[in-house]
């Protein structure tokens, strides 16, 4: 009976509001796609060439990308990185070339902007294998919370902000292999070129999650664990 009347009627449980989409509503969005100019750095000659301009820029977008793992005790090094400007992404096999120092300190440059996601898992898998102190980097899962959007991934922040659906296929394609296909690159280049447009988007256009039709109702998570804790 003490439990019976300490608990809470699901209608009185209090709710919060926040701004996410569903699996589903994502499923339906028609796929987005990447037009701009894609390099694949494997040479000393591309390498120059993409420093170059990159060092140029003030934002830049960043992501990597590991060959999957599908054995236990399995462990792959990063094999790609992904560096985006507005209208080029240049993705450098670190699989071949290691990680340049020219690019290396890109990454540790303050003055550019580096924008990614979950970046803090990226720097744990490139420490790994390279010596690298990562600054002037801005995480969108952090960067997103002050304008009231809940989702973590990518793929969902994108597609409240844009209703298009960054396909996820490639994800676990090898990214080791002699030579990325034309699916892979577009893949890998879409992932940093997003981060770009999101954080570009929100500090010019702005949201306003209260006119956002992902923008909804959900249980307060912080009271059902309070009163989980009260019951025990």
């Amino acid at each position: 009976m003490e439990n019976e009347a300490n608990s809470t009627p699901l209608s009185t449980v209090p709710k919060i509001w926040k701004t996410s989409i569903t699996k589903a509503e994502l499923a339906e969005l028609p796929a987005e796609t990447y037009s701009g100019k894609i390099t694949v750095v494997d040479n000393e000659e591309g390498i120059k060439a993409a420093v170059s301009q990159l060092s140029t820029s003030s934002v830049i977008g960043f992501d990597t990308e590991t060959k999957p793992s599908f054995k236990r005790g399995e462990r792959h090094s990063v094999a790609l990185l992904q560096l985006s400007n507005d209208t080029d992404c240049f993705l450098f096999r670190l699989n071949t070339i290691g990680l340049p120092a020219e690019v290396a300190a890109i990454l540790e440059n303050e003055d550019i902007t580096k924008i990614g996601l979950s970046i803090h898992d990226d720097f744990i898998n490139l420490r790994k294998k390279f010596k690298l102190e990562p600054r002037g980097f801005i995480d969108l899962q952090t960067f997103v919370k002050k304008y009231n959007i809940a989702d973590n991934s990518l793929s969902r922040i994108y597609g409240i902000l844009f209703d298009k659906r960054i396909s996820k296929g490639q994800r676990l394609s090898n990214w080791e292999a002699s030579t990325l296909t034309s699916h892979q690159q577009e893949y890998a280049a879409l992932d940093a070129f997003a981060c770009i447009t999101i954080y570009k988007h929100l500090l010019t256009t702005g949201f306003d999650y209260t006119t956002s039709k992902y923008y909804r109702e959900f249980d307060d998570p912080t009271y059902q664990s309070t009163t989980a804790k009260t019951k025990n």
